[in-house]
């Protein structure tokens, strides 16, 4: 119903969203003490302020009303005159604080990812098989959990999905667990121009989490690795979208970009499936994959973003000397008034076209 998912919106935007921001901000503000740049107020969610929590080395910590992680405010921001401001300080220790938020988000996502691969996902299964597809004609049924595809575990839905699309027309051997019983199976996936790819795949099923129990762990240190991988899947995925468009390998509403809404949606339904499952994996892998996301794009070279400051850093070190901090400061101001309006408009997409159905 509308107001369960509103909900589970509510619940992904304080347990997954509030953390990642806050981590963010944290990033920011040991490395302005490393620096010895003096922060003026670390704000745990953003304004209007509840409360004064303390007062500690010259820095005001707060309380505030909204409870979105929180925010950093470094002296001498703008201004150069400052000494211990951040303006003030060197190209390096600019760049250093700079950099240091989506460093943070990065380092998070890491041992996130790590400690979901040790608890491990929850088995792929079967949740629908479409009439007359691959996967009735090989007996495929529905709560049929996936063990191998090909001789390979079947730890997660790439595994299964690779073969399917790469063997279009060849036999792929599947083995999978049917209640208590293992099964051998033996599907032939359809070509590329014999499935209508907009409906379904090669295969015809819908996949899913298993809810029995059946889990899928890793050692110390083979969940290391995958979680590194994990993040340069990410990462590179991130820098081929544009290209994926172009050659319209991915469709533009699949690329959308997505506001706080859509991303508190994402979160609440992963909350939920974690529930039904009783697996953290499902709540641990989007939070590390949006602690992912927000890094990168704070780095983008947008005016107000960290990646538009980190771009006047990098300029004034090719020109020898900075941009007037006027200039510099007009120029962000314009793009926090572009970046508002355009979270309007992505949230009121979100709410008019939700990522997720509210019903």
């Amino acid at each position: 119903m509308f107001g369960e998912n509103v909900l589970w919106a509510i619940g992904g935007f304080l347990i997954v969203l509030t953390p990642i921001v806050l981590v963010h901000e944290l990033g920011h503000f040991w490395a302005a003490r490393l620096a010895n740049i003096r922060v003026e107020e670390f704000g745990f969610g953003i304004p209007p302020r509840a409360a004064v929590l303390a007062k500690r080395k010259g820095t005001l910590f707060t309380l505030n009303w909204i409870p979105l992680g929180g925010f950093v405010r470094p002296a001498g921001e703008d201004d150069p005159s400052i000494p211990d401001g951040l303006a003030a300080a060197s190209k390096r220790a600019r760049f250093f604080v700079l950099v240091a938020g989506a460093g943070a988000n990065f380092v998070m996502a890491l041992f996130i990812w790590w400690i979901a691969y040790m608890i491990g996902p929850p088995a792929v299964a079967v949740t629908s098989v479409r009439p007359d597809s691959p996967a009735m004609e090989a007996g495929l049924q529905v709560g049929d959990v996936f063990l191998t595809v090909d001789g390979v575990s079947a730890d997660n839905s790439r595994v299964i999905a690779d073969p399917m699309y790469s063997k279009g027309g060849q036999p792929v051997d599947l083995v999978v667990k049917r209640g208590d019983e293992v099964l051998n199976l033996v599907v032939v996936p359809r070509k590329s121009g014999e499935y209508d790819a907009v409906q379904e795949g090669p295969l015809g099923v819908g996949l899913g989490f298993s809810t029995n129990g059946d889990r899928v762990q890793r050692a110390f240190l083979p969940a290391l690795g995958d979680s590194l991988d994990s993040i340069w899947d990410y990462v590179t995925l991130f820098v081929r979208v544009p290209t994926m468009l172009i050659r319209g390998e991915i469709s533009p509403s699949e690329a959308r970009p997505v506001s706080v809404v859509g991303i508190s949606q994402m979160a609440g339904q992963m909350v939920e499936v974690s529930a039904a499952s009783s697996n953290l994996f499902p709540l641990l892998n989007i939070t590390a994959f949006i602690s992912v996301a927000l890094g990168l794009t704070n780095l983008l070279p947008i005016p107000a973003l960290d990646g538009g400051r980190i771009l006047f850093v990098l300029i004034e070190a090719v020109r020898g000397r900075r941009i007037e901090p006027e200039r510099e400061g007009m120029v962000h101001v314009v793009g926090m008034l572009f970046m508002l309006v355009l979270m309007v408009l992505m949230i009121v997409q979100d709410i008019v076209n939700p990522i997720i159905p509210l019903n």
